[in-house]
């Protein structure tokens, strides 16, 4: 009987102390749960704030005037669509795969954890799926996990434990901030599938070329599938893995009746085709040199504060979302590529052929001339990839401890350490280094020849020209631009490589609506690759082209009719001739150096670009200032000044010869007055910029003024029309009128083309001006740039894309317009030798592509190229 009772007080212990225990341990549960939760709490969870506006970086892309896109800018790929642009495709195999109780659960879905759990711990089945929800997955997305490197086993499971109770209150907060069709849109938009594609519109364009609502089912599956682990499933490394998968993914999609089983079948059937793969590159697409050019005047606009963030920030092209609209219509762009590309293939066989044998960096050049010329050569090869490495490996080292020490960016380029050798020396002071060494470092250029750095950098310099010498002037294997490949494979020494590319010749073409003053093609030059630099933007001097805009002001200003005759012989300027501010006599020639004495009206004088008559009426006007005005007018800023501080439209009479440096787009901006009833279009390559929301921030409007009264822009024209109609037709279908020009030395060919809705201009020449043809019968404009405006108007003709009109004139002209250019009679005579001469050279280009066989490649590396670099 006493044993009971003891019995039944020890239980009654054993009772206290299990429950204290359970107590215990709800208690030190708790406190755990607590401490994670305070944990979590302090960490980087992200806001409600943060949540409603999640930040993305954001591509930035360019679109043509009929809404294509064909440039982007960014640093990660992505471009935002909305639930309603989404494709169904995705969206059904998005839930069907990752989600199916998507739009039952708030954001944690319990059922599938407990049966995720329940699977794991009781079968240990691995593949049971991880129960993460699609908002879940989001929330993944929204904040970095911490590394688990270097944890042990508890320190890895109470990170796992963190991380895992955040993202279900991130999730939480996700699913009381948006709907379910933002939350699943985020997602979308957010998640990275590899091979620089954020996002599913960017994957879509990276994987298969196509807009993500143009997705097969099979494509859309496969994306799909690629959200489970984006690197396992790559199509590009693994195309078994991703067919797998997206089989699952289709599967899933007829599990849940959203497709058939017959098409499943059908589905499962088909093997990945991921032949329209390409990875984005900012570089790649139609017009690169108008995208290059348009990046600069994007970040220069942006910085003015009128187009501010709302917040005063400034906008980031390569981060904020930016939809940049263009002008440029990809299928006008299309022609004018195709018309350089071929025109400049067949001039660079002709160039070949008249350099064979030649070398152009010292071909009838005098002492100084030559060394001009091997100056520059050094500089372009110094400039090239391959020898900027190079300086790198010998110099950046010492130059990085020699600024660190002297506290400035000290400039240490090679003409600054050439010219510090030279005063070391005792050659040369800084006073005649200032080119070379800027004043204002004057004090730490003479520190560091006292320090010991000084001899060590000399050191470098000289071990750096060695090594220059010994490997630059080696064959090797490298690739080299190629007018029919793009590139091809070649063996050649560096240097040789420099004076190849740089003996291609180039060409810039610009289209203008001369109405709105729309850019609808720009071309800048051949082989972005290799020859980035833009021709439509750099200067060059403009030949005859000018010389519509002098007559313009004689017809003008002294009421010439276009009927009057002038002598074809030469006319001299003298230094006393009032207002005209020439040092000593000035008498020109024409461009064949010969004058005929005949008579010729300005029509005649025109169509022959006579440099006598220029001069003459010149003569008659008395000044250039009244022809610089009609230049500034015509959108030609008088005022302008070049780097050396020239005037680029000087006070002299050359001026009316084309000795003025001008750009390819002011030269077609200034010939839009002439198609627009005398009133001058600024050209733009922007319509307006929207931002992510698509709030206009920008609005592209063109400037206009008045250049020319109707009537005599309307006689201008008309002399324009007989350049093209009086035995040199084009065979175009448009009214058309043009201009061409040529310079000194035939180092650069001009044509600008005119109808009533487009100005062409066009310029081919060398990087160099010594790289040129050599006769007047080659280098002209009529040769060179005239057949690129010819092919480009019949590509546009012809293209049913664009629909071009060609059954429309120039404005008519005002009543008094007939008696003021009654001379038809005059138009029509010709001086027979001019006539037959110039039919003649158009012939033999004509003929040329045919009799000419590309010389083969070795030939260009002959003995002039096989220098000694010693």
């Amino acid at each position: 009987m006493s044993e009971e009772p003891q019995n039944n007080a020890k239980k009654r212990s054993w009772l206290r102390w299990l429950n204290i225990l359970i107590w215990l341990g709800a208690l030190c549960g708790l406190l755990f749960v607590g401490y994670l939760l305070l944990s979590v709490s302090k960490g980087d969870i992200p806001s409600f704030a943060e949540l409603e506006n999640p930040k993305y970086d954001l591509a930035s892309v360019l679109y043509d005037v009929k809404g294509r896109p064909f440039g982007k800018y960014y640093i990660e790929n992505r471009e935002q669509i909305t639930f309603d642009e989404l494709s169904p495709d995705v969206l059904d195999a998005l839930i069907a795969t990752e989600d199916v109780r998507f739009h039952k659960h708030c954001g944690i879905d319990f059922r599938a954890l407990g049966r995720v759990g329940f699977k794991t711990l009781m079968f240990q089945d691995q593949s049971s799926g991880g129960g993460s929800t699609i908002t879940q997955q989001l929330a993944k997305l929204l904040f970095k996990r911490p590394s688990l490197s270097g944890m042990n086993s508890l320190e890895r499971m109470l990170a796992l434990v963190k991380i895992k109770i955040k993202e279900w209150i991130v999730a939480a907060k996700l699913e009381r901030q948006y709907a379910k069709e933002e939350i699943i849109t985020m997602y979308l938009n957010k998640f990275e599938f590899i091979n620089g594609a954020h996002g599913i519109q960017a994957a879509s364009q990276t994987y298969f070329n196509k807009n993500q609502d143009a997705l097969t089912t099979n494509e859309a599956a496969l994306l799909v599938g690629m959200l489970k682990n984006p690197s396992l499933y790559n199509p590009i490394r693994f195309p078994d893995k991703a067919q797998n998968r997206r089989n699952v993914v289709l599967t899933q999609l007829e599990k849940y009746d959203k497709i058939e089983q017959s098409l499943l079948d059908s589905l499962l059937n088909d093997s990945l085709d991921m032949s329209q793969f390409k990875r984005s590159s900012h570089d790649e697409g139609p017009a690169p040199h108008f995208r290059a050019e348009i990046t600069k005047w994007l970040n220069a606009m942006l910085e003015d504060p009128e187009y501010a963030k709302p917040d005063g920030s400034t906008y980031n092209i390569y981060t904020d979302g930016l939809k940049i609209f263009t002008t440029i219509d990809l299928d006008y762009q299309r022609q004018a590529e195709e018309a350089v590309a071929n025109h400049m293939k067949t001039l660079q066989k002709r160039y070949w052929k008249v350099w064979k044998n030649k070398d152009p960096w010292t071909f009838e050049a005098e002492d100084g001339q030559k060394e001009l010329r091997q100056e520059v050569l050094e500089r372009r090869i110094k400039e090239s990839d391959r020898y900027l490495a190079l300086h790198d490996t010998y110099l950046s080292d010492i130059k990085s401890k020699i600024q660190e020490a002297v506290g400035v960016k000290l400039p240490l380029h090679e003409n600054a350490i050439k010219a510090l050798i030279e005063i070391d020396r005792g050659k040369s002071s800084f006073a005649n280094s200032e080119r070379a060494l800027k004043p204002q470092y004057r004090s730490a250029y003479k520190s560091l020849l006292d320090s010991p750095s000084w001899s060590q950098l000399v050191k470098a310099y000289i071990d750096l020209q060695n090594a220059y010498k010994s490997t630059f002037g080696k064959k090797i294997t490298m690739n080299v631009f190629d007018h029919e490949s793009g590139e091809k494979e070649e063996e050649m020494s560096p240097i040789d490589s420099v004076r190849y590319h740089n003996q291609h010749l180039q060409c810039g073409m610009l289209a203008v609506d001369p109405n709105t003053g729309h850019i609808k093609a720009w071309v800048g030059g051949v082989g972005f690759k290799y020859f980035k630099y833009d021709h439509v933007t750099s200067r060059r001097q403009v030949g005859s082209t000018i010389k519509p805009f002098v007559y313009a002001t004689a017809i003008g200003l002294m009421g010439l009719s276009p009927c009057q005759e002038y002598e074809d012989i030469q006319y001299t300027i003298a230094p006393g001739d009032v207002e005209l501010f020439v040092d000593e006599e000035w008498s020109p020639a024409n461009a064949n150096e010969e004058f005929t004495g005949n008579l010729y009206n300005l029509y005649q004088g025109l169509l022959y670009s006579k440099n006598s008559i220029s001069v003459r009426l010149v003569k008659e006007l008395g000044n250039v200032e009244v022809i610089r005005e009609v230049l500034h007018n015509a959108g030609i800023d008088k005022n302008m000044t070049l780097p050396n501080g020239r005037l680029a439209v000087p006070r002299l009479p050359s001026i009316c010869l084309g000795a003025v440096d001008l750009s390819l787009l002011e030269m077609t901006g200034a010939y839009t007055t002439f198609a627009n009833e005398g009133v001058y279009t600024q050209p733009i390559f922007i319509s307006r910029i929207e931002d992510e929301n698509g709030k206009i921030i920008y609005t592209g409007i063109p400037e206009r003024n008045i250049a020319l009264n109707p009537l005599h822009n309307a006689v201008m024209v008309d002399m324009l029309k007989n350049n093209i109609g009086s035995g040199f037709s084009m065979g175009l279908k448009s009214v058309t009128g043009g201009k061409t020009g040529t310079t000194n030395d035939y180092a650069d060919g001009w044509f600008m083309g005119v109808t009533p809705n487009l100005v062409v201009g066009t310029w081919v020449g060398g990087d160099d001006k010594w790289i040129r043809f050599l006769t007047l019968e080659d280098g002209q404009g009529f040769v060179m740039a005239r057949p690129v405006f010819m092919n480009f108007m019949k590509g546009v003709e012809k293209d049913t894309s664009i629909q071009f009109v060609t059954d429309v004139d120039f404005a008519e002209p005002p009543p008094e317009f007939r008696d003021f250019v009654d001379c038809d009679k005059y138009k029509q005579v010709r001086p027979d030798e001019e006539f037959t001469q110039t039919l003649e050279e158009q012939s033999q280009f004509d003929e040329f592509d045919e009799e000419f066989e590309e010389e083969e490649f070795d030939e260009f590396e002959d003995e002039e190229f096989d220098e000694d670099f010693e």
